[in-house]
C-alpha cells in the first residue's frame, strides 16, 4: 500500500526544487513541472523499478519526459532520489551543466533528448518493442492469445486457434535454433547466462515476470502532433503491453487554451478507440494515482494510459490554472510567496526507488555505452566523430564474395537489401524498419530473411524515426528506409534523434529526377541537404552496388547517424569487389597526367558523367573524374590535390538541387582558396513526370550536358588559370 504521507511530503520537496532552481536559473517551465508533479512523484516512489547504481540494468523501467520543457521536475524528482544536491539543481540552465533546460544524454538518467513535443511516445514505443523482443526473442511469439502478425492485413476470423499453434511451434523452433538446448550457455546479446528451467516455461509467463514497462510523459498540448497518434496506432498493432502513456491535462498552452481542455472523457474515447486500455485520474490525488499505476496489469496485451486532470502552476495560487505564465520563472519576492504557500518542507525526506525485482536476459548489448555516474561537463564534439560501434558481433568484409561483376546493371536499393542481409546473418542487434515501401527499396528481403527482426511501420514517417531512436536507445542498430522525398516528413525526429547520440542508419531511395515517370513528388532532391545538416551525420552516395554494399557494412560497423542514399534506375558496376570504402572517403576513377580539369559526382550522376568522358576522350580532352560517394565528411585531401592538378578547376555534377548538396560540400573546401573555378551542375528547374533520360537532359545533368559544360569551361579557361 502506498505511504501518501511521505509522497505527498516528496511531492512538496519537489515543488520547493521546482521553484527554486527556475528562479535562481530565471528562466525555465515552473508552471508546466508544478502540474505533473503529483503524478510523477507517485510513478517515481510508489512504481517504477529502477537501479541507481546500474542505469543500464536491463531489467529497469524506462522513463521518457515526451514534455520535455518539464526539465525542472525531472531534475527534482532525482535530487528526491538522492542523486542530485540542492546544489546541484543551482546550476540549472548554466554553461556547463548537465541539467539542460530540455533533456539531454549529458545528464546520465535522461532516456532520450526531448523538447520538440509529441515525440517521446514513438521513442517508447520503440524501446518496448525492444525490450520485448530481447526477452522473447521473436515478433511473432503470443501475448495474451493472440499472434502478433506481421502483415498488414487483418487476421481471418476463425483461425485463432491454428495460427496460436503455428507461432507458438515457430517460436520455439527459432529459440531452439537460435540458442540451442543447453539453459545454462551464455547465448547471443545477453550479458548473464540464461537460468535455468526457463525455456520450460511458455512464451507468456517469459514475459510477464520480467519484462520490464517503459512511461513516457506527455503534454495535453502535444497530442495534437500526428506523430503522437501515429504511435498510438502502431502500439496497438504490435500489442506492446509494457508501455504506458501518461498525459498531464493541465488544459494550458503555451499562448492558451488546448483544443479540448479539462475534456478528459474525450481523451479517453479517442484513445480507446485505438485499442489502448484508458484510466482517467485525478492528477493530483495521490491515493488515486497510486492505485492506478499499481493497477496495471504486468500481462497486459494492449498498451496502457493514464489520463490525469490537473492544474497548471499547482501548489501556487497566484500560478494556478493562470494565462500568461507558461515559460516564466518567479522573481525573488514571488518565490518568498511560493514557498510560503507550500508549507513546511522537509529538505531531509528522500524518496525511495525499488530496485527490479529481478535481472532477466539483458534487454542491451554487453558492450552498450553506459554513462559517467558524475555531474560533468560531456564532449559535444563527440558526436560529430563517428566511432565503431558498440557491439558489431562480428562484422565482416565480403571482400571477394559480392555477387556483383564489372558492367552488370544492378540498382544501388538492391544492393543495399542485399547488404543488408549478409550484415544480419553475423549481427543479431541489427534490425530494419519501413515505411511500406519495402518491396521498393529493397528492405523486404532482409524481412523474408529475418522476419522477427524486420518492423513495418506503415506510412508514418515520424512514427518511424521515433521508434528507431528508442530500439537504439536500448541496444538494436536500426537501418531505417522509405524514399528519399518521404524522409523529409520526419526531419524534426531525425535532427533530434542526432543530440541522442543515435546509431541510426538512414536509406533514401528513389532519389533524383532518374526515377523518372513518377514525377516530382517521388523525388528526392533535398536529402543530401537536409541530412548534411544534422550534427554529426554521415552522408553516402553510392554509385554502384559495389559501393553500397560496402558502405552499408560501413554504416553498420560504425556507431552514429548515417544517411546512405540509393538510386531507382540499375547503374553499372565500376568496383571491383576488393576496393575498400570508407567514411570521408573517394575514389579516382578516371585520370591522366594531362588533365583539364576535374569532375566530381556521385550517384546515379557519376555514371553520366564517365559516358561523357568517353566523348570527351575522342575530342582529345583529358578530365579527372572522383567518385565523391561519401559527401559528409567529404575526402578534402583528394580534391585539393586534384585542384592543384588539374588547373585548379572543378566542375560538380549531382542529381540533386542546386542548393545544399555535392556542389555546395565541395565550394565549402575551397571557401578559402580565391583561385579555384568551380562550376556546378545540378537540378535547376522545376521537375516532371519523363523518361530518366529526358529528365537528365531536361536538368542539364545528362551526359551530353556534361560534355558540353566540359567545353564551355575549356575555352573559357584557356589561358586564364595558372
Amino acid at each position: 500500500m502506498a505511504d501518501t504521507r511521505k509522497l505527498g511530503e516528496l511531492a512538496k520537496l519537489v515543488r520547493y526544487y521546482i521553484l527554486r532552481m527556475t528562479t535562481t536559473a530565471g528562466s525555465g517551465h515552473p508552471t508546466s513541472s508544478l502540474s505533473a508533479t503529483d503524478i510523477m512523484v507517485t510513478l517515481f516512489f510508489n512504481k517504477l523499478r529502477f537501479d541507481l547504481k546500474e542505469p543500464e540494468n536491463p531489467s529497469n523501467d524506462r522513463v521518457i519526459f515526451s514534455k520535455g520543457h518539464a526539465s525542472p521536475l525531472l531534475y527534482a524528482l532525482w535530487a528526491a532520489a538522492g542523486v542530485l544536491s540542492e546544489k546541484d539543481l543551482e546550476t540549472y540552465r548554466q554553461f556547463g551543466s548537465p541539467l539542460e533546460g530540455h533533456p539531454t544524454l549529458r545528464f546520465k538518467y535522461v532516456e532520450v533528448a526531448t523538447g520538440s513535443l509529441g515525440q517521446g511516445l514513438s521513442i517508447g514505443l520503440g524501446m518496448a518493442l525492444a525490450m520485448r523482443f530481447s526477452v522473447l526473442g521473436s515478433q511473432s511469439s503470443t501475448l495474451g492469445g493472440e499472434p502478433i502478425r506481421l502483415s498488414s492485413r487483418p487476421k481471418p476470423s476463425g483461425s485463432d486457434s491454428n495460427e496460436l499453434s503455428d507461432s507458438q511451434t515457430r517460436f520455439e523452433s527459432s529459440l531452439q535454433t537460435r540458442f540451442g538446448d543447453q539453459p545454462t550457455k551464455n547465448k547471443p546479446g545477453l550479458k548473464e547466462p540464461y537460468k535455468p528451467g526457463l525455456e520450460n516455461r511458455t512464451d507468456r509467463q517469459r514475459t510477464d515476470n520480467w519484462l520490464p514497462k517503459v512511461y513516457v510523459l506527455m503534454g495535453d498540448s502535444e497530442t495534437s502532433e500526428g506523430s503522437v497518434w501515429e504511435a498510438i496506432q502502431l502500439a496497438s498493432y504490435y500489442k506492446v503491453g509494457n508501455l504506458v502513456g501518461i498525459v498531464d491535462v493541465n488544459r494550458l498552452g503555451q499562448s492558451g487554451e488546448t483544443m479540448i481542455g479539462w475534456d478528459t472523457e474525450t481523451y479517453k474515447k479517442r484513445v480507446e478507440s485505438f485499442g489502448w486500455q484508458a484510466q482517467v485520474v485525478d492528477g493530483h490525488d495521490i491515493g488515486e494515482l497510486a492505485k492506478v499505476f499499481d493497477s496495471l496489469p504486468k500481462d497486459a496485451t494492449c498498451p496502457q494510459i493514464v489520463i490525469a486532470k490537473t492544474i497548471k502552476g499547482k501548489g501556487v495560487s497566484f500560478l494556478e490554472d493562470k494565462e500568461g505564465w507558461h515559460g516564466k520563472a518567479l522573481s525573488g519576492e514571488d518565490f518568498v510567496k511560493a514557498v510560503l504557500e507550500l508549507g513546511e518542507v522537509d529538505k531531509s525526506v528522500r524518496g525511495e526507488i525499488k530496485k527490479p525485482v529481478a535481472r532477466g536476459p539483458a534487454l542491451i548489448s554487453s558492450k552498450f555505452k553506459v554513462q559517467s555516474s558524475k555531474l560533468e561537463v560531456g564532449t559535444p564534439s563527440a558526436a560529430a566523430t563517428p566511432r565503431k560501434a558498440h557491439d558489431t558481433s562480428g562484422i565482416y568484409t565480403t571482400r571477394g564474395i559480392l555477387p556483383y561483376k564489372f558492367g552488370d546493371l544492378v540498382p544501388t536499393r538492391r544492393a543495399y537489401g542485399e547488404a543488408l542481409v549478409r550484415i544480419g546473418e553475423v549481427n543479431p542487434q541489427i534490425v530494419a524498419l519501413d515505411a511500406e515501401v519495402k518491396n521498393s527499396t529493397f528492405s523486404e528481403l532482409f524481412k523474408e530473411k529475418f522476419p522477427e527482426r524486420f518492423f513495418e511501420m506503415f506510412i508514418a514517417e515520424q512514427n518511424m524515426v521515433g521508434v528507431a531512436l528508442g530500439l537504439w536507445r536500448r541496444g538494436k542498430v536500426p537501418f531505417v528506409s522509405t524514399f528519399a522525398s518521404f524522409l523529409t516528413r520526419a526531419f524534426d525526429q531525425i535532427r533530434m534523434s542526432a543530440y541522442s547520440d543515435a546509431n541510426i542508419k538512414f536509406v533514401g531511395s528513389h532519389s533524383g529526377v532518374s526515377i523518372g515517370e513518377d514525377g516530382p513528388s517521388q523525388m528526392g532532391l533535398e536529402d543530401l541537404a537536409m541530412f548534411r545538416a544534422v550534427f554529426g551525420s554521415v552522408v553516402f552516395s553510392p554509385s554502384d552496388a559495389v559501393s553500397c554494399a560496402k558502405l552499408v557494412e560501413v554504416a553498420a560497423e560504425t556507431s552514429g547517424l548515417f544517411y546512405i542514399r540509393t538510386a531507382r534506375g540499375a547503374t553499372p558496376v565500376i568496383y571491383d569487389s576488393k576496393e575498400v570504402f570508407k567514411i570521408g572517403g573517394s575514389k579516382l576513377v578516371r585520370f591522366s597526367k594531362n588533365d583539364k580539369l576535374t569532375i566530381v559526382s556521385c550517384g546515379v550522376a557519376l555514371a553520366e558523367v564517365l559516358k561523357a568522358t568517353e566523348e570527351l576522350k575522342r575530342e582529345k580532352i583529358n578530365v579527372r573524374v572522383i567518385d565523391a560517394y561519401s559527401i559528409k565528411p567529404i575526402d578534402e585531401k583528394a580534391l585539393c590535390e586534384a585542384a592543384n592538378e588539374t588547373n585548379k578547376t572543378i566542375i560538380t555534377v549531382e542529381d540533386h538541387y542546386f542548393e545544399g548538396g555535392l556542389g555546395d560540400a565541395v565550394l565549402a573546401v575551397f571557401a578559402n582558396f580565391a583561385k579555384v573555378s568551380i562550376y556546378k551542375l545540378a537540378v535547376s528547374k522545376m521537375p516532371m513526370s519523363g523518361k530518366s533520360e529526358e529528365l537528365l537532359n531536361y536538368e542539364g545533368i545528362s551526359a551530353a550536358a556534361v560534355v558540353d559544360k566540359v567545353r564551355e569551361v575549356e575555352k573559357f579557361s584557356q589561358g586564364k588559370v595558372k
